[in-house]
């Protein structure tokens, strides 16, 4: 198979590290319809990258009988979507943000646990991506030429019974999402997702992650606060829907 005989549709889940992605590629790939979970670190700058991303699910998985979709999630500003350069006459983009200190403690969490030094291990360039990919989004907003659909990150944890139904509808999906997952191969392996025990629930765990020993400068954590509001604003007002803890 390749991206003309391809019969399957993308979705495409742009957001950060630490904002619940790894949860809602679990809850989207146990879909019966949709196939893929995980981030594959592609580039989707033309039609060879269909390609490409086939290749990376179909060196672990087989597609399920009747699927729909092939999922894949983009959380770096290394990693682009061009949408009208893949030639794709139908596609499903969701962007989705998580509130800045919440997830610069996160990132700094999970940097600070590796064996080597690692430079998200720090509060202020943990902010720095923070701030630089939530502006990427911004842009993408801005100049997508295809319909997109914005959710905040924190209705998986917090409001899941009003987010799913609202993916379940923008997707088309013939049944709803499920607070159920499985646990599925490459569920918690370095660099597909979140490694965490909790991954390993196969329910959505409702219980909030203390990070009150992380100290952020309060000058870096202001300027994040002011970019996500604003960025987050712009990507509300161009979005074909939203849905909001609002």
């Amino acid at each position: 198979m390749n991206a003309s005989s391809d019969p399957l549709s993308r979705i495409f889940l742009l957001s950060h590290m630490r904002a619940f992605t790894s949860l809602a590629g679990h809850i989207l790939g146990s879909h019966p319809q949709i196939n893929g979970y995980y981030e594959m670190h592609i580039s989707y700058e033309d039609a060879s990258a269909l390609d490409k991303q086939l290749d990376v699910f179909l060196e672990g998985d087989v597609f399920k009988e009747n699927s729909r979709y092939l999922f894949d999630k983009l959380l770096h500003n290394d990693y682009l979507l061009k949408p009208g350069q893949l030639g794709l006459a139908n596609m499903k983009i969701l962007i989705s943000l998580l509130e800045p200190e919440h997830t610069i403690k996160s990132i700094v969490h999970l940097f600070a646990q590796k064996e080597i030094e690692d430079l998200y291990a720090s509060p202020v360039e943990a902010a720095n991506y923070y701030i630089a990919r939530v502006q990427a989004l911004a842009d993408f907003s801005r100049t997508a030429n295809q319909p997109y659909y914005y959710f905040d990150a924190e209705l998986f944890q917090r409001a899941p019974e009003k987010l799913l139904p609202r993916l379940s509808d923008w997707l088309e999906l013939d049944s709803p999402l499920s607070e159920r997952y499985q646990i599925l191969s490459q569920t918690g392996q370095a660099r597909k997702g979140d490694s965490s025990k909790r991954m390993h629930s196969g329910v959505i765990d409702r219980t909030p992650v203390d990070y009150s020993h992380i100290a952020i400068p309060e000058d870096v954590l202001h300027t994040a606060r002011e970019v996500y509001r604003e960025c987050r604003r712009q990507i509300i007002g161009n979005a074909a829907d939203s849905v909001s803890l609002d």
